[in-house]
């Protein structure tokens, strides 16, 4: 079947993999981020795209002006500033990351900590004036809120409540590895991941969470950086106070006061809202208020149709 022809009069993009190529360089134009070839592969949506396959994809996007391609990064638009942001923000991703590997060191050394890992922008090789180092914690089981309350108290008394680089903002026990929010953001967050502590843990959730090769099936665990893990005697002695029935009780007195203050806080979230970016039970702590998972998702879907609007193309 020859290709269709879109209004502008260039060649109609229907290879499914230059179709992904092209949702991947949309995804991450709301971030004004261009991507390189690995990681636009990395990304694929679709299964079996080999590196040939998609240096074609690319090589056809570029000759029809469809992307850009400068000092080797892939964008749609024909700025090199983007270019130079990224390279800047890499750099200093780099420094970073010996701070984020100090913080996470800390973090594992607080009760009923199992795992940590750095999501956000710093899991993407990308740091400036603007971002935080954000930290994705995993739990003991049934003392979530306990490990929580502990660490914000940290934060609040220690560093003046400063998250540029305590950002503890996302919470799973380990006995509930699943994230039920199963779509192209969250899937991108969870492949992105940087494991600092307990890599076995980190890749026990990778498993648990099989639904992301639904939307990106070349996806794998990352090495991440390796901590030495050492044995907290200060730790070890506060999970065995709070291992029996004092345990059980805070954790309930402070997973309710929490909701409770995160309510009052802010009662113009519907129900709905509240549910995806507050995120409460037993086995989970979510703080999003400002509701970033569903406004990427709908400057996304905005991306991908106005795209299509002025290439006259699908998409689909």
């Amino acid at each position: 079947m020859p290709a269709a022809v879109n209004i502008a009069g260039s060649p109609a993009v229907n290879d499914k993999f230059t179709i992904s190529a092209l949702k991947v360089l949309l995804y991450y134009d709301l971030f004004r981020y261009p991507l390189t070839a690995a990681e636009i592969l990395y990304h694929c949506r679709e299964q079996g795209c080999s590196e040939q396959q998609l240096s074609s994809s690319l090589q056809f996007l570029q000759s029809h002006q469809y992307i850009c391609h400068i000092d080797g990064f892939y964008l749609l638009k024909n700025d090199p500033q983007l270019v130079q942001r990224r390279k800047l923000g890499n750099e200093l991703a780099q420094r970073m990351l010996r701070k984020a590997a100090d913080r996470s060191s800390l973090i594992a050394r607080f009760p009923y900590v199992r795992g940590v890992c750095v999501s956000g922008s710093l899991s993407k090789d990308y740091f400036d004036e603007t971002t935080d180092i954000d930290f994705f914690i995993i739990t003991a089981p049934g003392r979530l809120w306990v490990c929580r309350s502990l660490l914000i108290l940290f934060k609040k008394l220690l560093l003046l409540n400063s998250k540029k680089y305590f950002c503890v903002n996302y919470f799973i026990g380990s006995d509930s590895l699943e994230i039920p929010d199963k779509n192209i953001f969250t899937a991108t967050e969870l492949i992105t991941l940087l494991p600092f502590y307990n890599h076995t843990l980190y890749r026990n959730f990778f498993s648990a969470n099989e639904w992301v090769k639904d939307y990106y099936p070349n996806a794998a665990p990352r090495e991440g950086f390796v901590l030495k893990e050492k044995e907290s005697r200060v730790k070890h002695a506060m999970e065995q106070l709070l291992n029996g029935s004092l345990g059980e009780w805070l954790d309930r007195y402070f997973y309710k006061a929490t909701v409770n203050h995160w309510k009052k806080k802010f009662p113009d979230l519907a129900a709905a809202e509240f549910e995806v970016n507050m995120r409460s039970r037993k086995d989970v702590s979510k703080h999003h208020p400002q509701g970033f998972q569903f406004r990427v998702l709908k400057h996304y879907r905005e991306n991908c149709e106005a795209f299509e609007a002025k290439h006259g193309i699908s998409l689909r």
